[in-house]
């Protein structure tokens, strides 16, 4: 940096400039002096602004000595005297914008489907709640995996928010200690440190959002494909209820059928072996749960096979009695 004695050449210093609103010297300077001074002061801001083009060194070594210099803080005073001037500190301030409402459903959406919120590896009260909405699972299988896939996407995403929340805040942390850092040199409020902090969150909430959308996104998929699945499958026609409901209450004892039980339970109904095994395992289970219903039930059809076991015994005697036909 150039000599201190020539730059502040008058006692006046970056005081006596009259162009930036302070006070001067103890009178009015000459004309030489005065263009003198002007110069000290372009030589000084020229070097502020060749920082830029320095190498880190060189920019560390420039700013020592200009932290150092005995008129440092007579050049702030001028740039705070500048600023006011152009009203640089109020400018751009806005007020505090409402929460995005697209990013509002999202989380919401989020939430009740249990993908966020504060039991971080669950997923177990979605499944739930999908089960409530479209009626009791028929496939404790597929119930399972479907807990299974939704706790998966659960799992991704907390690891990407984690991943998005970390690059913001060191992003945020670097940009806030650059202008702390900068506010030695050149005037900056902590509202302004506060505004550009609000701008950063603004870019980045851009990211937060793709992610939470791919996510709900992720999630109904799997609701439509194991829902529309359980649809295709639960549909039944009332004979074959009827008759996997009779073989489960008349082998009450035993309500495991055998392979070759199974294939001809499907050839009578109409579905697939798979799905006679899994109507029967999922028949086993809600007989234990509610077994005074299931009884009732089980009464039900024990009556109404004996009335067709009395009624075809009945037939078959007539048909083997010719008096009986000739009497009418």
């Amino acid at each position: 940096m150039d000599d201190p004695n020539r730059m502040m050449a008058h006692s006046g210093g970056l005081m006596g400039p009259q162009g930036y609103g302070l006070p001067g010297g103890d009178g009015a300077p000459a004309s030489g002096d005065g263009e003198a001074r002007k110069q000290d002061i372009g030589e000084i801001l020229q070097q502020i602004m060749n920082i830029t083009d320095q190498s880190l060194d060189e920019a560390q070594a420039r700013k020592h000595t200009l932290n150092c210099h005995r008129m440092k803080p007579a050049l702030f005073s001028v740039l705070c005297e500048i600023k006011e001037k152009t009203v640089l500190s109020l400018r751009n301030t806005q007020e505090e914008e409402p929460p995005d409402p697209q990013l509002m459903r999202l989380d919401n959406m989020l939430i009740a489907e249990g993908v966020a919120g504060p039991e971080k590896g669950g997923g177990a009260g979605a499944a739930a709640s999908a089960s409530a909405a479209a009626g009791e699972w028929d496939n404790a299988i597929e119930h399972s995996d479907y807990r299974a896939k939704l706790a998966q996407i659960r799992q991704i995403y907390h690891q990407e928010l984690d991943k998005y929340e970390n690059a913001c805040n060191e992003f945020t942390t670097h940009v806030m200690n650059l202008l702390r850092e900068q506010s030695r040199t050149r005037p900056i409020t902590p509202k302004e440190i506060e505004r550009m902090v609000q701008i950063i969150h603004k870019k980045f909430s851009s990211i937060q959002m793709q992610l939470k959308q791919s996510t709900c996104e992720a999630v109904m998929i799997l609701r439509s494909r194991f829902l529309d699945a359980r649809r295709k499958r639960r549909n039944f026609s009332k004979q074959a209820s009827e008759i996997l409901n009779e073989y489960f209450y008349s082998h009450l004892s035993n309500p495991y059928p055998s392979e070759e039980a199974k294939e001809e339970l499907a050839r009578k109904c109409g579905i697939t072996v798979s799905q006679v095994s899994n109507w029967f395992g999922n028949k086993r289970i809600r007989y234990k749960k509610n077994i005074g219903k299931a009884q009732e039930e089980a009464n039900l059809y024990a009556a109404k096979k004996a009335a067709d076991l009395s009624w075809a015994g009945a037939g078959r005697r007539e048909a083997r009695s010719p008096a009986g036909h000739a009497t009418y």
